[in-house]
C-alpha cells in the first residue's frame, strides 16, 4: 500500500510540476531605464506595463490562436546607458527568449538598443524614443525591420513647438540651453533652430553642457546678455527644475520652453520653488482629457501606484496594447509572424489618442498636446496637428 502510495504521489508530482514549470506564457521583454539619471522614466514604463499584463490575464490571457495564453514580462534596467541597453537588449532576446521587446524610452538608449533588435530578428517597440534614428537606419535611411515606436518622432514634435512659440506665443527672440552628450537634446536643438527662424524668429544664444552638470551658472550669464524673450530646454526632467532655478536667481524673464521629456510629475516635485511657473512644453498625453477610457486609465493607475500617470506610462500601456494586437492577428508566438502582423495594423485607438500607421512607415502620426505648469501642476492648452 505504501509503495502504491509512492508511485502516485510521484505521479502526481510529476504532473503538476509539468503543468506548471512548462505552461505556455508570452514572453514581453522590458528594456527599462530604472536607474541612472532617469528612474521615473523606467518606473513609469514597467508600472503601466504591468497594469495592462494585470488586466489582460485576469481574463485568462491573449486568444493565439484559438488558446488564452498569458502575458510574462521580463524586466531589464538599462541604467539609462546606451552600451547597457544594447546588452539588455542581447539578453533579453538571446537568453530570456522572449517573443519582442517593449522600450528603451529615452532616445541615447533605444538607438543602440535597436540595432541589436534589427540585428537578432527581434520586434522592438519604444513608448516614449522620439529620435528619428530609433526606427529609420543612419546608412540606409530606410525603416528599420524589426522596429517601431509609439510616439511621435523630434521631426514632428519640435518643429510643432516652435510653431506654438511663434504662431500662439508670439516669441521672436529664442535661446537654447542643451545637454551635447545626449541624444534627444542635440537633436532637439538642431529642429527647434531650424523651425524658429524658418517662422521668423532668431535664436540669439545657443549654450551647452554635459550629462551631470549641475552648476549652469556660466552659460545662463551669457543667456541673459542675450535678451531672449524664450528659453528653449530640451533637457529631462531631473535638469529642467535646476536650471530654471538658476536662470530665475540670475534675473532671467524668459518664458521656459520644453518638449516632451519635461512630462514626468517627478519634474514638478523638483521644482519645488515653482520657478518653472508659466513654461510650456509638447507632451503625447493630457490628464485632463475627457475620453471615458483615459479617465479609466487614470483612475485605475493612481489607485494602483498612488500618483498620475505621466505620458511614458500612457504610451507604455498603448504600446502594449498594439503588441498585444500583432499577438492576436499573427495567430501563434511567433517573432516573423508577429512582426508581419505589425505591418498590417493602420489604426489604433489608445490612451494617447488615435495611431496611424501608414504603409511601410514604423513610425505613427499622432497629434502633439501643449501643456502648460501652474503651481506645480500640468494644465491643458491646445492640441496641435502634424
Amino acid at each position: 500500500m505504501k509503495k502504491n502510495v509512492l508511485l502516485l504521489f510521484v505521479a502526481l508530482s510529476f504532473f503538476f510540476n509539468g503543468c506548471f514549470s512548462n505552461k505556455k506564457v508570452l514572453k514581453i521583454g522590458l528594456n527599462a531605464e530604472l536607474t541612472g539619471e532617469v528612474p521615473a522614466v523606467g518606473a513609469s514604463c514597467v508600472n503601466a506595463a504591468k497594469l495592462f499584463v494585470e488586466h489582460v490575464n485576469q481574463k485568462g490571457g491573449l486568444d493565439v490562436g484559438g488558446v488564452k495564453i498569458p502575458i510574462s514580462l521580463v524586466v531589464g534596467d538599462n541604467g539609462a546607458k546606451p552600451d547597457q541597453a544594447a546588452t539588455v537588449a542581447q539578453r533579453l532576446i538571446s537568453q530570456e527568449n522572449i517573443l519582442a521587446m517593449v522600450g528603451p524610452n529615452i532616445s541615447s538608449c533605444a538607438i543602440p538598443a535597436a540595432e541589436i533588435a534589427e540585428s537578432l530578428h527581434c520586434l522592438m517597440f519604444s513608448p516614449w524614443s522620439t529620435n528619428p534614428l530609433t526606427t529609420i537606419s543612419n546608412k540606409t535611411k530606410a525603416f528599420k525591420k524589426w522596429v517601431y515606436r509609439g510616439c511621435f518622432t523630434d521631426a514632428v514634435e519640435i518643429p510643432a513647438l516652435a510653431q506654438f512659440a511663434r504662431g500662439n506665443l508670439n516669441l521672436k527672440r529664442a535661446a537654447i540651453l542643451y545637454d551635447i552628450s545626449s541624444e534627444y537634446p542635440t537633436s532637439a536643438t538642431a529642429l527647434f533652430t531650424k523651425a524658429f527662424t524658418q517662422k521668423g524668429g532668431s535664436v540669439v544664444a545657443t549654450e551647452t553642457y554635459t550629462t551631470g552638470d549641475r552648476d549652469f551658472s556660466a552659460q545662463l550669464t551669457k543667456i541673459k546678455k542675450a535678451n531672449p524673450e524664450v528659453l528653449f530646454l530640451p533637457a529631462y526632467y531631473n535638469d529642467g527644475p535646476l536650471i530654471a532655478e538658476q536662470a530665475r536667481r540670475l534675473g532671467i524673464t524668459a518664458i521656459f520652453l520644453g518638449g516632451n521629456s519635461w512630462s514626468t510629475p517627478e519634474m514638478l516635485k523638483l521644482d519645488s520653488g515653482h520657478y518653472l511657473n508659466g513654461s510650456f512644453l509638447s507632451n503625447h498625453f493630457s490628464t485632463q482629457s475627457d475620453a471615458s477610457q483615459v479617465k479609466s486609465f487614470i483612475t485605475e493607475y493612481q489607485q494602483k501606484f498612488g500618483q498620475l500617470p505621466d505620458d511614458i506610462a500612457a504610451l507604455t500601456y498603448d504600446t502594449m496594447g498594439i503588441l498585444s494586437e500583432a499577438i492576436v492577428k499573427a495567430g501563434k508566438a511567433d517573432r516573423t509572424a508577429i512582426l508581419d502582423a505589425m505591418g498590417m495594423i493602420e489604426h489604433f485607438s489608445g490612451i494617447t489618442g488615435n495611431f496611424i500607421y501608414e504603409k511601410e512607415s514604423h513610425d505613427p502620426k499622432k497629434s502633439i498636446v501643449i501643456l502648460t505648469v501652474k503651481d506645480g501642476a500640468f494644465g491643458y492648452v491646445t492640441t496641435v496637428e502634424p
